[in-house]
């Protein structure tokens, strides 16, 4: 007594140790614990003996070392209160005092163990061992509270995978790959799927809950190219089993040498810029594989020009594409990722046909003036029109009349016809199969 009166701490501390050892570590600490054995054992063995028993998972041998990651701790809360802490095993090691703080603040709310220690003490190298067996020596008698917020436990690693959209090897470009993902002794959660390409573009693959008694869930995804893709697999945002997994994908077994194109598309004449042109892709008899369209722009780029293609049946497909440039083109046509024979197909756009900027000048385009058995001419100017089909026709009192073209260069035409009876004699100029200004 003249100790604590005269403040002597060391001795102070060393009795309320003392009563600690006594009246809490000392006491019986589960309800069949063997007598004798206990009287053969000191306090921190019996304590320690408990612990290693509510936790035969975790390999714990002391008081200081084996509490510092705070996941033992949260593993022994779960163990007196299933459910409290139920992804404790998936916590990070690297954020102890996290992991510590989460665990004691369940443990004062939930189990009515107060906080004789702190977070930070308790995953500290350098410990008390007395004051972690003081916090720890509270959970042997520990009662849960009513109205906890107990979650059921998940163990990602349990659920698993198969099907052949995740084999190594045997899946094709452009080809749908399918797999399943049984989640039943997961726990609750829910599954996400990336795929990864080679080039490091990753996309979420389609996932699709069964509800059914396994839990499971059906997987979808269409890689674009050939290589290793990289299939991530996560149950409540944790891996599972054996994921990522490395899928190797090939080219489609189709044979692109048997696949045929043609059409006015493909053609190295004959297509102006702004009008719709197109070809006809026959894949019958090639096997199975994804037909491909895309065409390089006189600057060398590609997806200026978006083809359009539509199945016609019968593995044949219409192409539909408009350019926009004047100039050389590129048509790249492929069949299962490989290119079909001929292709790239060179394609050369002419000007978009403008009739209104032809212009046609003569005698023999008058209201009045001409005379029979005399020759009448005149003149079509196309250059700067563009692209287009010239076209000249007269009529007479007596019909169609006869008319003369020649190529005089540099876009410019010039025509005769010769009336034969007096009359009105219209004459018609198209240019693309439109009219010319008068």
């Amino acid at each position: 007594s003249k100790a604590i009166v005269d403040g002597n701490l060391k001795l102070i501390l060393g009795l309320i140790w003392t009563l600690i050892l006594h009246y809490s570590i000392s006491m019986p600490m589960w309800d069949e614990e063997d007598e004798e054995e206990a009287k053969r054992q000191t306090p921190k063995q019996r304590l320690l003996g408990w612990i290693q028993n509510r936790l035969p998972q975790l390999p714990i041998t002391n008081f200081s070392k084996d509490w510092q990651s705070g996941r033992a701790l949260g593993a022994l809360v779960d163990s007196c209160a299933p459910g409290l802490c139920p992804d404790w095993d998936s916590w990070d090691p690297s954020k102890p005092v996290d992991n510590a703080r989460e665990a004691m603040q369940q443990a004062d709310e939930w189990l009515g163990i107060p906080q004789v220690i702190t977070p930070e003490e308790i995953v500290d190298p350098n410990v008390d061992e007395h004051s972690v067996m003081t916090y720890l020596s509270q959970f042997p008698k520990a009662k849960l509270k009513p109205g906890a917020p107990l979650r059921p436990k998940l163990n990602p690693k349990k659920a698993r995978a198969y099907g052949p959209g995740i084999e190594p090897t045997g899946n094709m470009v452009k080809q749908r790959a399918e797999f399943t993902v049984e989640t039943i002794s997961a726990g609750q959660g829910d599954v996400l799927v990336y795929v990864e390409d080679p080039a490091g573009h990753r996309e979420e693959a389609k996932v699709v809950a069964n509800n059914d008694k396994n839990r499971t869930f059906s997987v979808s995804y269409v890689p674009k190219v050939t290589g290793v893709h990289k299939v991530t697999v996560l149950f409540a945002g944790q891996h599972i089993a054996k994921s990522p997994f490395e899928v190797q994908v090939g080219r489609a077994a189709g044979d692109a040498g048997r696949v045929t194109a043609q059409g006015p598309g493909i053609e190295p004449l004959g297509n102006v810029a702004n009008k719709n042109t197109y070809f006809e892709i026959f894949t019958a008899g090639a096997g199975p594989g994804e037909v491909e369209v895309s065409i390089v722009d006189p600057s060398g780029r590609r997806g200026t020009v978006e083809p359009t293609l539509e199945s016609r049946g019968d593995g044949t497909y219409r192409c539909t594409y408009r350019p926009t440039a004047e100039g050389p083109h590129a048509v790249h046509v492929a069949f299962g990722g490989a290119p079909i024979p001929k292709s790239p197909f060179n394609v050369t756009v002419g000007q978009a046909c403008n009739p209104s900027a032809c212009r046609a000048v003569g005698r023999g385009l008058q209201p009045k003036g001409l005379r029979v058995k005399e020759t009448a001419d005149f003149k079509v100017y196309t250059k700067g029109a563009g692209s287009g089909e010239l076209k000249v026709t007269v009529k007479g009192p007596k019909g169609t009349e006869a008319v003369k073209q020649k190529d005089l260069g540099d876009g410019v035409f010039g025509f005769e016809y010769f009336p034969t009876a007096p009359g009105t004699y219209t004459v018609t100029v198209t240019w693309g199969g439109q009219h010319i200004p008068r």
